[in-house]
């Protein structure tokens, strides 16, 4: 019996641990340092420096090299060289195909502009659609019949002949037929984001007067493109068309060729406004006081300085020289410029009846939903939490 006691003892002794204390005291001893140890985590990430350290180190990283091809034996080191000579010629041939699209949309722009022209013509006023050319079938035609059910459910108005004669008025003028489709550019232009930025309220009354934008395709000498701003004669200046060439670049660049991605916007070039007098918004007169260091006398002088409008468009900066470092305003402006003239060729032009709607922005908005859904689907399927994660 005293063995069994003793043997007992041990046992109890082995299951306190330590100093007599039992293993589920340790456990919760350690899952409280754990919490711990989370907390202090936790707000060391919340520092915003902390934060831009890690960030500065993971971007460090970007492009490096594991070392793993550097490891491998010459023999597989040349063979790595022919798939890259192979892909070299690859490239070429996708300059090839580019140029060959460019081709194509050359010869498609000239199909393109009996129905550009028509659109145009309708908006403007020229003509008159038919009632064939109007047969389209829409859900504001459903809701326009849907009022019209209505107002004839409503029972006939009582009141005065001459509160009749009021209300025809009214209805009437409700029933204006305004020339062609109003303010149609100018509606567009501020309907897409990346370009109502460029309008100012100054800029409105100029660009009620715009009736067309074109997009005119070159490709002798260099590949490009030309958009035209066709004017309404009006009071601000003399031009009727406001024009700005694009000039593209097809061939990958021979430094670094494996970095090609399609034909690329190079450089642009606006034109010179003919601005009546007094009506340039494109600049501002500022009146400044300067005071003789000397004599201690003050003078006032008229400084002209930019004004922001959506005509500065057409005087972009010029591209620097090949060598010459590009400061960060400049990079940034001819960037945006670039994507801007992109986006009239590519978008606004073909388009432009669904930006005036609206209807091409809700698609862009619709698509991006799409791609953001798809990428946290890509996200949730990659991750096994049963599988280890491969470190590089």
């Amino acid at each position: 019996m005293a063995e069994n006691n003793q043997a007992s003892d041990a046992v109890a002794n082995m299951e306190a641990g330590p100093g007599g204390d039992s293993m589920d005291d340790v456990e919760e001893v350690e899952e409280i340092q754990g919490n711990v140890t989370d907390d202090k985590v936790n707000l060391v990430l919340q520092n915003p420096q902390v934060l831009a350290s890690l960030q500065h180190q993971l971007d460090s990283l970007v492009g490096q090299r594991s070392g793993y091809i550097e490891s491998l034996p010459k023999v597989v080191k040349r063979r790595i060289k022919a798939l890259k000579k192979l892909q070299l010629n690859h490239t070429k041939l996708e300059a090839k195909f580019y140029e060959e699209v460019h081709q194509l949309e050359c010869k498609y722009a000239k199909l393109y502009e009996n129905l550009y022209d028509k659109r145009k013509d309708i908006v403007t006023a020229h003509i008159e659609p038919t009632d064939s050319d109007c047969e389209w079938e829409s859900s504001d035609d459903e809701e326009e019949e849907e009022e019209g059910d209505n107002k004839l459910a409503v029972s006939e108005p009582k009141g005065s002949v001459d509160e009749l004669k009021e209300k025809a008025q009214i209805e009437d003028k409700e029933e204006e037929n305004p020339s062609g489709i109003p303010e149609f550019w100018l509606t567009i232009l501020k309907n897409v984001d990346l370009l109502a930025d460029m309008v100012q309220e100054h800029d409105e009354p100029i660009l009620k007067h715009l009736k067309d934008v074109k997009v005119q395709y070159c490709d002798n000498p260099n590949m490009g493109f030309t958009l035209e701003f066709h004017f309404e004669e009006n009071v601000f200046f003399t031009n009727q068309v406001l024009k700005k060439h694009y000039t593209m670049k097809c061939e990958p660049d021979e430094s670094d060729p494996f970095s090609y991605e399609g034909p690329e916007i190079i450089s642009s070039v606006g034109c010179t406004i003919d601005w009546k007098k007094g009506k340039n918004i494109t600049v501002r007169l500022v009146k400044k006081k300067q005071k003789h260091k000397g004599k201690g006398t003050t003078r006032v002088v008229t400084k002209t300085e930019q004004n922001d409008s959506f005509f500065n468009f057409f005087s972009p900066p010029a591209v620097p020289k090949e060598g010459v470092e590009v400061d960060e305003e400049t990079e940034s402006l001819l960037s945006a410029d670039f994507e801007i003239g992109h986006f009239f060729k590519e978008r606004v032009v073909p388009r432009a009846v669904l930006y005036f709607t609206g209807e091409a922005i809700e698609d862009e908005f619709e698509e991006e939903e799409e791609e953001v859904n798809e990428e946290e689907e890509d996200e949730d399927s990659d991750y096994d939490p049963s599988k280890p994660m491969l470190a590089f």
